[in-house]
């Protein structure tokens, strides 16, 4: 089915936690605002109406792997319905740090089918631009290590059992992960990011990017006089 025209533009970033893109989605919107064009941005599991019920259920690990991903669609189901479509409609250029794609590689690795997901979050628009941060596992890890004091949970797939040893769950989980990525990257059309580049130059090819797919003039506030 033929998505309907939006008069905004998404742009979505995946990657493994330490990838980071987070970083680099940030700096787009610094620099998207300070071109006076109209952004929004949103970041993934950050509706407050699952908020708590997430908090909860990871805390106690009540959670099992389909009850893990209905709560993340209804989670980004409140965010698309009441905020990602509205300013898409709007005309605004959307950020998102993670989209749909998160779900499709984490989910999966927790057991989920695939059709199931990609039925689960068929309301969702195909991102204009979807980047994917690229990055070896120990980097990320690396990265997370050096950035705080331990590792979280569930990016480590403890729930998972893989092993008892943090650091060696991690690679484990976020192998996997890597690989649903790596899959989706042809299906999807990712746009490839080399994450072990400076930031600077990671930063430089993105816009370059986006410059080329979206004319950004369209989307600069006119000031009123």
């Amino acid at each position: 089915m033929t998505e309907p025209v939006l008069p905004g533009k998404l742009i979505a970033v995946e990657g493994l936690d330490g990838s980071g893109k987070s970083t680099q989605i940030n700096l787009v919107h610094q620099w998207l605002s300070g071109l006076g064009c109209k952004v929004y941005f949103s970041e993934w599991n950050s509706s407050d109406i699952v908020k708590d019920a997430t908090r909860r259920g990871k805390k106690k690990q009540l959670l099992t792997p389909t009850t893990f991903s209905l709560i993340h669609a209804t989670d980004f189901a409140d965010r698309y319905e009441r905020h990602i479509l509205p300013m898409l409609k709007g005309g605004y250029i959307v950020l998102c740090d993670r989209y749909v794609y998160t779900a499709f590689a984490r989910d999966r690795v927790r057991g989920c089918s695939a059709p199931w997901l990609r039925k689960l979050y068929g309301f969702a628009r195909t991102p204009d631009i979807t980047f994917y941060f690229r990055v070896p596992l120990d980097v990320a890890l690396g990265r997370l290590i050096e950035g705080r004091t331990r590792l979280k949970y569930f990016e480590a797939g403890m729930d998972m059992g893989f092993s008892p040893n943090v650091q060696e769950s991690f690679r484990i989980f976020q192998g996997l992960v890597m690989e649903e990525y790596e899959r989706m990257a042809d299906e999807y059309g990712f746009t490839i990011v080399d994450a072990t580049l400076p930031i600077p130059d990671q930063q430089e090819y993105v816009r370059e990017q986006i410059q080329a797919r979206i004319e950004l003039q369209d989307f600069k506030q006119r000031m009123h006089t």
